[in-house]
């Protein structure tokens, strides 16, 4: 079963923890051991596991990312957001999480992010939990 998420952002460029309803979604699931599939169905977003305890690591993500592809450059792309899909294939859309004791098992400091290249706008993460196959 897919549960969606649905959220706004409010910024054009921004970090969302969303570790919340991830696990509100897992726990809603029954799901005692398996995986979580994560997917974000836009082109200028992605999806992220990093750090969550020290705020300041989301900011140097987000500072690094525009150093490395800054949003004013000499894009082929017109439409005017090239970095924010350029900076999606460089983060990612995808993740998959174990799935332990009905918790997503995460690292101790670990988080999951949205990130948001092209905003603000109306955004949408896709999870699905999936149970180890009984043999």
């Amino acid at each position: 079963m897919r549960v969606d998420i649905e959220f706004p952002t409010t910024k054009q460029t921004e970090l969302i923890d969303i570790t919340g309803p991830v696990q509100d979604a897992v726990l809603d699931s029954g799901v005692s051991s398996g995986i979580c599939a994560l997917f974000v169905p836009h082109t200028t977003a992605g999806l992220l596991v990093n750090e969550n305890w020290d705020l300041t690591v989301k900011q140097d993500l987000l500072d690094t990312l525009e150093r490395l592809v800054p949003w004013r450059a000499n894009y082929a792309h017109t439409e005017g957001n090239a970095a924010a899909h350029i900076k999606s294939c460089l983060v990612g859309t995808s993740a998959t999480l174990q799935v332990d004791e009905g918790h997503v098992d995460l690292g101790r400091w670990q988080g999951v992010f949205f990130a948001e290249f092209d905003g603000p706008r109306q955004r949408r993460v896709w999870i699905r939990v999936i149970p180890d196959q009984v043999t």
